[in-house]
């Protein structure tokens, strides 16, 4: 298995093949999920049955075949996904990435390994780590991933900043998120929507060249966005 760069600093355990932080005591450090774990077997269900088509107006199997569309030329990298949720990254990943998930929710990463095994990712870690904060090396990753989990951060700047600390020179941001101005009215999706002019201005703040995709379906709004050289941001 390729190692992911850690920071000098960062010590972990490890336990069932994920990796927990450890603070300055050696203790655990502990993150409360969205979703509490003992409740973390219900989170396909519920992103299929009722977050892609009340919540998001989307179509759940469109939303993969846009993603499989973008990453299908995606072999041998090296990939951070940020919130792995549980693991439906195997859906649109070759297994011959070099893959690191992050997610606060330990239930969920239970569930994510047994997808990766299962789908024969040979070179994967899976960390209990919080988005805004990971523990890796400086340009680092090639690739970036963040779906469906933006708006629920308590801070995009913040977020936005390490996911340029993460990854390389010209490293490709890869993100999906629902934006208001393309959901309905009447429906509440929790947690902070940026829209598609605010998201532009946030990671142009941050060193990164903006891109929307033209996909359409539903609330959801795909888009890229890469980190700019030195050279580059002058």
């Amino acid at each position: 298995m390729n190692k992911i760069s850690l920071k000098d600093s960062v010590r972990l355990t490890t336990k069932d093949g994920i990796h927990f932080l450890l603070d300055d005591t050696g203790k655990k450090t502990r993150n409360k999920p969205w979703l509490g774990d003992l409740f973390s077997f219900l989170y396909d269900r519920i992103m299929e049955k009722s977050v892609f088509p009340k919540k998001f107006n989307a179509s759940i199997a469109e939303h993969y075949k846009i993603l499989e569309k973008l990453f299908e030329k995606a072999s041998d990298k090296t990939i951070l996904e940020f919130a792995t949720g549980s693991g439906d990254a195997v859906r649109f990943l070759k297994n011959n990435n070099i893959y690191a998930g992050v997610d606060i929710s330990t239930g969920l990463l239970r569930i994510a390994k047994k997808k990766f095994d299962l789908h024969r990712f040979t070179r994967y870690e899976l960390y209990n780590a919080d988005a805004c904060e990971t523990p890796f090396r400086a340009n680092t990753f090639d690739i970036a991933i963040c779906n469906l989990s933006m708006n629920f951060f308590p801070s995009a700047d913040r977020f936005i900043s390490e996911a340029g600390r993460i990854l390389q020179p010209n490293g490709i941001f890869y993100g999906c998120v629902p934006v208001p101005e393309r959901k309905n009215s009447k429906v509440t999706i929790h947690g902070k929507l940026y829209t598609r002019d605010e998201l532009k201005g946030l990671f142009g703040n941050k060193n990164f060249s903006f891109e929307p995709f033209p996909f359409e379906n539903g609330a959801l709004l795909y888009f890229k966005a890469t980190l700019k050289t030195k050279q580059d941001r002058k």
